[in-house]
């Protein structure tokens, strides 16, 4: 399955969620190293999900970016 992915800069790492598992996050220093954790943290969310005998949310989040106009000379 393929799940949106956040990630976030900290003020000293990157942090990462995944709105379509509750509790899912993982941290790193730097972002290819911060989505290697979430795969990992992904995949044994899951893993822990099944253990438990609970479903398995299909991926529903989407993601995209919008493109606004330059307003930073604005004060």
């Amino acid at each position: 399955m393929k799940y949106a992915v956040v990630i976030e800069k900290a003020e000293n790492n990157y942090g990462a969620y995944v709105p379509d598992l509750p509790g899912c996050v993982a941290t790193a220093g730097a972002v290819e190293e911060t989505l290697h954790m979430i795969k990992e943290a992904i995949e044994f969310h899951i893993e822990g999900l099944k253990l438990d005998g609970e479903p398995i949310p299909k991926p529903s989040a989407i993601c995209d970016y919008v493109e606004t106009e330059d307003i930073s000379h604005i004060a």
